[in-house]
């Protein structure tokens, strides 16, 4: 078995976020040595942001305070490590090219996974909100190639959890749900925790280095409308479908001031049109389920099962 000292060094931007959470979560049980670069905290932090810095420190995570534009900062720490992830939000992407050039000047990373982990974005062309955040997102891919770094790139679909609060509302009273499109296209749902241990293995696997790993297990795939099925079958509730056209959504995407119009579109990609599997796995493709076929990802049936026990909570995707 691979020892402690012997397992990467793991650096992690965007930690402290929604998603970096289980990343760090995910690489501290999985007996990496972690560190998490994160913005300094002020007076004007919010309060979970203090929980989540003592909630780290109390698992052994180094926490570096610092901004993304501290060049010399970031070159010194990634000599110390041997794996970078970032899980930065949207805001950031661009500012990946900052880490892309700290990796390139440090030269001893051995991955570096960049911000991808939401659908496989060389594969789609979704409406103009979302497009030029996953143009911007290529401008990052295409600059980690160029400088020859060893990387990884995930794509990872929906965070489950997120989405079903999006969709289901679950913490809510209510007696309706939302259908986007005619609710027959399919989606790929991942728990979050999923996402994260399965991306800790990726990281130091000779097959995954210089390759794109999708994650798209058969057991997260279901549409809107079975998922609320299923949904009404374990709460025994029943609930009116609202449908919300296509149509309605291009328009609502037009019309929205930036930075709404972003989430509204991804809802179109994914929800309505089914963007995340309009397009099939080949030969050359590596899907983490078959690469992995140990790894046990939470079926849909067990993932609301968890929002029945203990239901995650809502959150918000940064845009701005």
């Amino acid at each position: 078995m691979e020892g402690e000292n012997t397992k990467p060094k793991i650096l992690i931007f965007g930690g402290t976020g929604y998603f970096g959470k289980y990343m760090v979560k995910a690489s501290v049980s999985s007996g990496h040595k972690t560190f998490v670069y994160a913005r300094p905290v002020t007076q004007n932090s919010r309060p979970s942001k203090l929980e989540i810095h003592k909630e780290f420190q109390g698992i052994g995570v180094t926490i570096i305070e610092g901004e993304l534009d501290e060049h010399e900062k970031i070159v010194s720490i990634l000599k110390e490590v041997d794996v970078v992830i970032s899980t930065v939000t949207y805001p950031q992407c661009l500012d990946q090219l900052k880490i892309v050039h700290a990796i390139k000047v440090a030269g001893n990373i051995k991955r570096f996974l960049p911000s991808d982990f939401e659908c496989e974005e060389d594969r789609v062309r979704p409406l103009p909100p979302f497009e030029a955040c996953l143009e911007k997102k290529r401008i990052v891919r295409r600059a980690i190639e160029a400088a020859q770094i060893p990387y990884t790139f995930v794509s990872a679909n929906l965070c489950g959890a997120y989405f079903v609060n999006v969709l289901l509302r679950p913490s809510e009273s209510h007696d309706d749900v939302v259908v986007y499109g005619s609710g027959e296209a399919k989606a790929v749902f991942n728990y979050e925790e999923d996402i994260a241990k399965c991306t800790i293995k990726v990281i130091n696997d000779p097959r995954t280095c210089n390759r794109i790993v999708i994650y798209r297990p058969q057991a997260s795939i279901i549409s809107q409308l079975e998922l609320i099925s299923l949904w009404e079958q374990k709460t025994g509730w029943s609930f009116k479908r609202v449908h919300v056209s296509e149509e309605e959504l291009v328009k609502l995407s037009e019309t929205l001031p930036p930075p709404e119009d972003i989430p509204i579109s991804i809802i179109h990609s994914a929800l309505a049109k089914g963007d995340l599997m309009n397009f099939e796995l080949g030969e050359d493709d590596i899907e983490a389920s078959m690469l992995y076929p140990d790894f046990k990802f939470t079926t849909i049936d067990q993932l609301l099962d968890i929002f029945l026990i203990d239901p995650p909570k809502p959150a918000r995707t940064a845009f701005e």
